[in-house]
C-alpha cells in the first residue's frame, strides 16, 4: 500500500511539473511585441473632423497592417473605423466627432508577425457645432485576417449614424443622411440598405445601415455572340467589293471622258473609300468572331475606404467621414 501511494505522488509530483512548465509556456502569444501610437494635433481639427495619425512600430520598426480606432464618448466605447497602415508603419486618416469630450484610443490588430497592442488614449475635445457622426464596423461574419475577402467574395459591415445627445430632441422635422463610400479597388462596388437614414425629433440612440462590399472574381470564359441563323455575309467582303465596284463605276465613266484627272481622282477615292471602310467593320467583326476580353479580377491589396455621411437642409450642408479597411487576396 505505501509502494503504490509512493507511486501516486510521483505521479502527480510530475504532473504538477509538466502542467507548472506548460501554461506559461501557452500563455505566451507568438509573434513580436509592437507599441501603437495615436496622435490627434489640435491643429488638425476641421470643424468637426478630426485628422489623426497612427504609428505601429516592433522593435523600433515599422510594420503594416490594421489598426482600429476607438473612441470614448458619453461612457460608450464606438468604433469609428479602421485603417490600413502603409509600408512605413504610419496611416493618417480623418474621423468624424459630435460636439463634447472624447477619448480616441487605436489598437493594433495582431497578425502571423506581430502581436496586438493599443494606444494611450488622447483627449480631443470638439467645440464645433457637429449635430451627428459617422461609424463602421468590421465585416461579419468575421474574417481571417479582418475585413479580408477573396476576389469574387462579397462581405457586410453595419455602418452608425450617431447624434449627438439631446439633438433629435432640437428638431422640426426630419433630417435625411445619405451614405457613400469612395476609395474601392477597379472592379469592386459597395452598397447601403438603407441609403439614406432619417433622424426624427424621438430618436434616442444610433441609425444603423448595411453596407454590402462586393469584389469580383476573373472570368475564364470567353462570351462570343452567335451569328444570326442564315445570316452568311462577310462584312469584310462587303467593305472591299463595295468601293471597289463604285471605283470601277467611276474608272469606267472617267475613260469615256477621256480625262486622266478625274481617273486619278478616282483611283484615290476608291482607296480612301475602302481604308475607312475596313477600319469601320473591323470592331464589328472583332466582336461578332471573338467576343468582349474577359472580365478582370478586382486587384488584390489593402484599401482604405472613405465612407461619409452627408446632409443638407437647404441652408446648411456637412458632409462627416471615416475609414474603413479592406483587404483583397
Amino acid at each position: 500500500m505505501r509502494s503504490m501511494n509512493c507511486r501516486a505522488s510521483r505521479l502527480v509530483l510530475v504532473a504538477g511539473w509538466v502542467f507548472a512548465l506548460a501554461v506559461p509556456a501557452l500563455a505566451i502569444p507568438s509573434g513580436v511585441s509592437t507599441t501603437t501610437t495615436l496622435t490627434a494635433p489640435s491643429s488638425g481639427l476641421n470643424g468637426c473632423t478630426q485628422t489623426i495619425s497612427v504609428t505601429v512600430t516592433a522593435n523600433g520598426k515599422p510594420v503594416t497592417g490594421t489598426v482600429i480606432i476607438d473612441d470614448e464618448f458619453n461612457s460608450n466605447l464606438i468604433q469609428l473605423g479602421s485603417a490600413a497602415l502603409i509600408t512605413d508603419g504610419v496611416v493618417t486618416t480623418r474621423v468624424s466627432l459630435v460636439t463634447g469630450t472624447h477619448s480616441l484610443s487605436a489598437n493594433f490588430i495582431a497578425d502571423s508577425t506581430n502581436q496586438a497592442s493599443t494606444s494611450a488614449t488622447v483627449p480631443v475635445n470638439v467645440t464645433a457645432e457637429c449635430d451627428f457622426m459617422p461609424a463602421v464596423s468590421d465585416i461579419t461574419p468575421a474574417t481571417n485576417p479582418m475585413n479580408t475577402l477573396t476576389a469574387g467574395q462579397s462581405g457586410s459591415a453595419t455602418v452608425s449614424v450617431i447624434p449627438l445627445p439631446g439633438f433629435a430632441a432640437t428638431l422640426t422635422a426630419p433630417m435625411f443622411v445619405t451614405l457613400s463610400c469612395s476609395g474601392l479597388p477597379d472592379g469592386a462596388t459597395c452598397g447601403f440598405t438603407p441609403e439614406n437614414v432619417e433622424i426624427l425629433s424621438t430618436t434616442t440612440g444610433a441609425l444603423t445601415s448595411t453596407m454590402v462590399l462586393q469584389t469580383y472574381a476573373a472570368s475564364n470564359v470567353k462570351a462570343t455572340p452567335p451569328s444570326p441563323p442564315g445570316n452568311r455575309s462577310n462584312p469584310i467582303a462587303w467593305a472591299l467589293l463595295l468601293p471597289g465596284a463604285l471605283g470601277l463605276g467611276g474608272l469606267a465613266f472617267g475613260a469615256r471622258r477621256r480625262r486622266w484627272l478625274y481617273r486619278l481622282s478616282l483611283v484615290a477615292l476608291v482607296g480612301l473609300v475602302t481604308m475607312l471602310g475596313t477600319t469601320a467593320c473591323n470592331p464589328r467583326y472583332n466582336y461578332l468572331n471573338h467576343g468582349p476580353p474577359p472580365n478582370q479580377a478586382t486587384p488584390s491589396g489593402t484599401y482604405n475606404i472613405l465612407v461619409t455621411a452627408q446632409f443638407s437642409n437647404g441652408v446648411t450642408s456637412a458632409t462627416l467621414p471615416t475609414t474603413f479597411a479592406l483587404t483583397v487576396q
